[in-house]
């Protein structure tokens, strides 16, 4: 799978044009789970365009169905619109926006109670991985995002990880630390609830994933597949890495 997040990029012509370059190029959907992840104003616009394997997700959703939220949008609306993917726990919702794992949560539930299928989005700051805590944060996180979740769910969602020092920096993860810290992902997923739920949930890489590094991270058993940021805005970016996905 390979998630696009344009974060607060593209206008609607600049979203548009994107669509159309994209939607005959992607991969078949057999192969690769091609998903584009747009700001709220675009996303019916981009639903009425997709191609046929190409799917468009939102960025982030309130965990009500509705109320006094001034600038929230619901998974109710993102529904009915045609949405299929919405982006939950980004660590930048985490720190610009104060979301804590708890809400998260009530997020996910949400979320599947309007037939989305979530990214959940887990990762560590820098302070963290040099005091050697990523593992025990991690797992604090995936514990709590996911409380009250059964494996059926669990296996339809996508987990994305995520280093918060690696986002927008340029540094990147190395192939052997981004595989690492997924599979401490699968034995937590393991241990709440089987091998079978911890083997076919996919688990994606996200942070300054970019043509030039995709093929190694693919290569990595435990990656599914990419949360991609900068990268994704550029038409010829977003077809390298989605078809390094398909030569996995």
């Amino acid at each position: 799978m390979i998630a696009g997040n344009w974060k607060m990029f593209k206008t609607r012509d600049e979203a548009l044009q994107f669509i159309y370059a994209v939607n005959m190029e992607v991969p078949k959907k057999e192969f690769v789970d091609t998903v584009v992840c747009a700001q709220a104003p675009v996303l019916r616009d981009l639903v009425k365009r997709q191609g046929e394997n190409l799917r468009i997700g939102a960025q982030n959703m309130h965990e009500e169905v509705e109320g006094a939220f001034t600038g929230e949008v619901s998974a109710a609306m993102l529904e009915n619109i045609g949405v299929d993917y919405v982006i939950i726990g980004h660590s930048e919702r985490r720190e610009y926006y104060n979301e804590t794992d708890e809400r998260v949560n009530l997020k996910l539930h949400q979320a599947f109670r309007y037939g989305l299928t979530p990214i959940l989005c887990v990762g560590e700051a820098l302070e963290t991985r040099e005091a050697n805590e990523t593992n025990a944060f991690v797992k604090k996180q995936v514990e709590i995002a996911l409380n009250g979740l059964g494996p059926r769910q669990v296996k339809e969602l996508v987990i994305a990880y995520e280093p918060i020092w690696a986002i927008g920096t340029g540094r990147t993860a190395t192939n052997e630390q981004a595989n690492e810290t997924i599979s401490v992902i699968r034995e937590v997923l393991k241990s709440l609830y089987d091998q079978e739920t911890a083997e076919n949930t996919r688990i994606l890489y996200g942070g300054s994933v970019k043509p030039e590094n995709i093929d190694g991270l693919m290569a990595e058993p435990h990656i599914d597949g990419a949360l991609v940021g900068g990268a994704s805005l550029d038409v010829k970016s977003f077809l390298r890495i989605a078809d390094a996905a398909y030569t996995k």
